[in-house]
């Protein structure tokens, strides 16, 4: 389904006058920032407007401001229709983002499953004996 004119303008609206929050937390995730996955900002998910969604991962996230504690319901009817689409909601609040910057990449990378090391990882290329003939 192709988005209205009228959403892309409000989505190109909320990029322009992001908070300082929403700023700093997209300058740590754009350009597959966060171990190559990638995230968009200011995404269209049916009738909602995202802060920042990685498709791959189905993970929406969202930096809230103080109007938010005054919108519980909507907030809530929000992430009920996001999760009932398969995502993934976590949710912010812009004085974590700027003064517990690291936690909240931290919990991001905990929920698309970042956190766990391989176990083994796998050797770097070309290197070793393996595929060599014996002789």
């Amino acid at each position: 389904m192709a988005i209205s004119k009228r959403r892309r303008n409000n989505a190109r609206r909320l990029r322009k006058n992001q908070t300082d929050a929403e700023h700093r937390l997209w300058n740590l995730l754009r350009n597959r920032a966060l171990a190559g996955h990638k995230f968009r900002r200011q995404y269209a998910i049916g009738p909602y407007t995202c802060d920042f969604v990685c498709i791959e991962r189905l993970l929406v996230v969202e930096v809230d401001g103080g109007q938010h504690a005054l919108q519980v319901e909507k907030d809530d009817s929000r992430t009920a229709y996001l999760r009932s689409q398969g995502f993934t909601v976590i949710r912010f609040w812009n004085h974590e983002v700027l003064a517990k910057t690291e936690s909240v990449l931290e919990k991001i990378r905990n929920v698309i499953g970042l956190d766990t090391p391989s176990p083994c990882p796998s050797p770097p290329r070309g290197r070793g004996n393996a595929g060599m003939k014996d002789g």
